[in-house]
Order: structure tokens, then sequence, then C-alpha cells
């Protein structure tokens, strides 16, 4: 591929080129997978450091408490890895029925009844023991200094932690954790996490077995029962990260990879096989007519994920049926390139989330989300250990004839997704876009724009973004241009300039590869959309 390397967006950042990079939401992670990178760890060394350290300094959307999930590049072929957590061994419909009332129709947003087990933690072990090369409790440190030593509190993280806090005070060990003032930091103040870096030094002195086995497994079933929640030690100590095959489709000679449902990643690859169908390069790329039809492939393939998508042994449908060509080309036929149209989406949620990308000059790549979901998750801090637990079992449904009814160790629907892009068998960038519903959105306009359009990874990046929501709902950022706002509503989408980027946007990190790592190396962009960076070396 070649770039066109003129900017048109306006934008705080320019393309980073590197043998060694690593792209995140937060300099201080960034920097601390280069220190394990210059210590002589590889990208997947450099992307659990990253991750770890993630936890402190964007608490909003992630913490020890998180799930997680990846697509990595070793060398030779692609591995996922699903670090999602199971529902607790007391979790059933009724079980939430009774406490919550009959007409409840999902698992409460906040407290310990949304928490489902964390899988962030092992899902770095199991990472670091199969591809890592230095030895796990290195790739703590930098996290540990951090908590130890604190940080000074950046602009994006800051307006979200101050939005969250009226939310959540009242859940139990927030204040405790987040509120070390009685009030959100300020801008620039200092925050230090004793209570992280204590779990931090037990994780690494036992590869993890604290978190799940140990004294941290045991303090969180305390907690958890002190607080009205049924998460035990034996759930913890029950569940694993699973690896899995990659789920793909083709695009105009390139293949996107996604982590295979529970995730919603299959929702990117049924809106590319549908606009495969038509000849977007044809078409000016910020016009009316790109993005209308880019809308339309995303609501359909949003209609069929929010039906039929949960874990994949409760699905009635593969992902090979919904993905299927004929289908994709009889789906596309659906649309009206002159009107918009309700497919019949459901309400999608937003949420919170941080994705990293890291790689080396030996040729390996790492694509690595991890999420709390809701900004904080449940609300629910852990104070012996700093645990800030996610809400992920919100996700479930409490309607018995519904693919994603809850289940004891069953593992809910997911919005975090990981992706990979490869040609011709050979690898060619690891990337991934934040942000609850966005986040397939996000895969989809971007790659859109590089593929389609040849824009390079950052003007992909900063270029203006919508967010379909339900029925004929459109955000639109203020950047897109004014002729094509109203052009879309012309057609009939009902557009909503939203002038918050973090919020509705979603923020991505990409990593593309340029020719040989070891020589050329690649070219990277991190989104001013958050507080990140792309550095390399």
């Amino acid at each position: 591929m070649k770039f066109n390397y003129t900017n048109p967006y306006t934008s705080t950042r320019t393309p980073v080129f590197a043998r060694n990079v690593v792209s995140t939401s937060h300099p201080l992670a960034a920097q601390a997978g280069l220190r394990i990178l210059q210590q002589g760890g590889n990208a997947v060394d450099a992307a659990v450091a990253t991750a770890a350290v993630m936890t402190l300094v964007e608490p909003v959307s992630n913490g020890l408490g998180s799930d997680a999930f990846c697509i990595l590049w070793d060398g030779q072929k692609l591995h996922g890895l699903n670090g999602s957590g199971c529902a607790p061994a007391a979790w059933t419909p009724e079980y939430f029925k009774r406490k919550y009332g009959g007409d409840a129709r999902t698992p409460p947003q906040r407290g310990m009844d949304s928490v489902t087990v964390p899988g962030a933690v092992g899902s770095w072990v199991a990472m670091s023991e199969r591809f890592g090369k230095l030895p796990f409790a290195d790739l703590m440190a930098p996290a540990i200094e951090t908590a130890e030593r604190g940080y000074l509190i950046p602009p994006v993280v800051q307006g979200k932690w101050a939005a969250a806090t009226p939310l959540l005070a009242s859940q139990p060990g927030f204040a405790q954790g987040f509120m070390p003032w009685g009030r959100a930091p300020e801008v620039g103040e200092l925050f230090r996490f004793a209570a992280a870096a204590r779990a931090l030094k037990a994780i690494a002195a036992t590869r993890g077995e604290a978190f799940y086995r140990g004294e941290i497994a045991e303090a969180l079933e305390k907690f958890s029962t002190a607080n009205g929640g049924s998460l035990k030690a034996s759930d913890l100590a029950a569940w694993k990260p699973e690896w899995v095959e990659p789920i793909s489709r083709d695009y105009r000679g390139y293949t996107l990879h996604e982590i295979p449902p529970n995730g919603q990643g299959i929702a990117a690859l049924i809106a590319l096989g549908i606009l495969e169908k038509f000849d977007i390069a044809s078409l000016p790329v910020d016009s009316v007519e790109s993005q209308h039809l880019q809308i339309e492939a995303m609501k359909l393939a949003f209609a069929d994920v929010y039906h039929h998508v949960a874990e994949s042994s409760s699905m009635a449908l593969t992902h090979l049926q919904m993905l299927d060509d004929s289908y994709l080309a009889s789906r596309a036929r659906l649309i009206d390139v002159k009107k918009a149209q309700d497919f019949q989406v459901g309400n999608p949620v937003k949420g919170g989330t941080i994705y990293l990308t890291a790689a080396d000059e030996s040729g390996m790549m790492v694509s690595f989300i991890q999420s709390n979901y809701m900004g904080f998750g449940s609300g629910c801090v852990e104070p012996e250990f700093g645990i800030s637990l996610q809400n992920r079992g919100h996700g479930f449904s409490l309607d018995a004839a519904s693919a994603n009814v809850v289940a004891p160790g069953k593992r809910p629907f997911h919005t975090i997704i990981p992706a990979f892009l490869t040609k011709d068998g050979a690898p060619v960038m690891s990337f991934g876009v934040m942000g609850g519903n966005m986040q397939p959105q996000g895969h989809m306009q971007t790659l859109v724009r590089m593929i389609d359009y040849g824009q390079n990874p950052q003007a992909a990046c900063d270029a203006p973004r919508w967010r379909f929501n339900a029925g004929l709902e459109i955000n639109v950022e203020p950047g897109m241009k004014p002729a094509t706002i109203e052009g879309l509503a012309a057609l009939g989408h009902q557009m909503d300039v939203i002038n918050d980027a973090y919020q509705d946007f979603g923020a991505g990190q990409f990593i593309w590869k340029m020719g040989d790592p070891a020589v050329e190396g690649y070219v990277a962009a991190s989104d001013a959309r958050r507080d990140g960076v792309a550095a390399g070396f």
C-alpha cells in the first residue's frame, strides 16, 4: 500500500516511523512498553507491561479487574486469545429476578451483581508464558513503580473521572480508591494507588496465581460477600483464558481478522462483506454517497449481531453462516442508495475501554484490548488490593429465549474487539478502536479510508467519524463537512452533531508494517481523541 501522507484533517499528531513501536492512549504506558523492548523483550512482553500500566493511568476505562482479548502475529501465524470472564456459579435468571424483580431484563448495571470473573491478569500470564521472552515479574515492574510513585492526571482521563464520580461515589470501595481528596483528581494532580501496587507485587511474585487461587482471590470473595455479590474464589480458580482461532473476511485483497463470538468483531466483518458489493473507491472519500453506504452496511451488520451473537456454544447460527457471501450479497441488496432505512437494531450501550498495539523488529505484532466496560465498570473497588472490577455481567440477558441468557460459567456478549489485517497470509496491521458499539464501526470506517482511499493510518484515525446508535439515529463529529451532514440528513438519517469525541466516537491505535520490520519497520498512529501517543525507536 502506498499511502498519501498529506493529512486533510485537523490533527495534533503525525505518523510515527520506527522499527519497534508501542501505541496506546497514555504516554507513560507506551513508554513502559518501549522500556521492556529496550531491555530485550519482544512485542508480547511490551504489550503486557503496557497493559499493566494502563490499569493505573487510565482507570476510568480499565483496571486489574478488567477482561481482555488479543490477536497476535508470532512471526509465523496468527493467534487469538479470549480473556473474557464467565458468570459466577450462582448466576441464573432466577437469581436476578428474585433479587431485582420479575420484570428485570438484564443483570444490574453497577454493583457486585454486575461483575463476572476478571480475565485481564490471566490473559497477561497466558501471553507471557506462551510467547514472552523476559521473566513475568520484569513486565510488572513499570506498573508497580507507577502505582507507588504516582503520576499526574492528564486532561481526557480527568474529564471522564470527574463525570463518573457522582454516579459511583456510593459504590463499595470507589471513594477509597478513586476519590483520594473526597473528589476526583484535577488535571496535573498526583495520583498514587498503593493498594494496586500491593496487588501487582503479588501478581508478579506468583505469575498471577495470587489473583485466581491465592490471597487476592480470597479478598475478592470476602469483598463480594460483604457487598451482596456471589463471586467466589472458586469461580476465579475455575476460570482460564482460551486460545482461539480468529475469524476473518476478505476485503479488496486484504483480510480482516477478529476474535470469534462472544465478541462483536463479526459486525465489522459483516459490514465490510456488504460494503464490498459497492464501488466505494469511485466515490469521494468524505462524500454523502460514501458515508451513506458505510452507515447502511453497519446498520445491517448490527441487526444480525444483536440478534444472534452470544457465547458461540449458545448461538443458533455459526459465524460462517453469518459471513456467507451469498447471504451478505442479499443483505447488500437491501440498501437504498437514496434513502436511510431502519433495520430494527436495538439500543447499543456505551463503553469504557483501552486498546494498545505493539510491534518489534523481529516481526512480532500484538493487538490487545482490555476494559472495565462502562466507565469504571461496576464501580466496585476491592480496597486491600485496589481491584477495580468490570461490569460485564450487565451484558447478559435474563430472557430464557435469548442466546445471551445468563447461566453459570457462561461468557456474556462482549463489545471489546482487537483487530488484525493481513494480505496473502502475511501481517499488515495490528489495530483497534475503543468505545462500546463504536468499535466495529471504527474498524470499518478506518479500513475503508486506508484501503479504498489510500489515507495513511494517522489521517484515517484523525478523520471525522459517525456513530450509528439505533433506528435512523446517527451521531457525527463537528469536523465532518456541513454539506455531508446536510446531505445525509436529506436521505433520512437523523443527524446529531456531538462535540464529545471521547464519549461517542472511540479512539484508535494503529501499527502498519512498511516492509521488513528490521529494515523499513512500521508506521504508527495514535488517536488525538485521548491522551495517548505512538512511540518507537
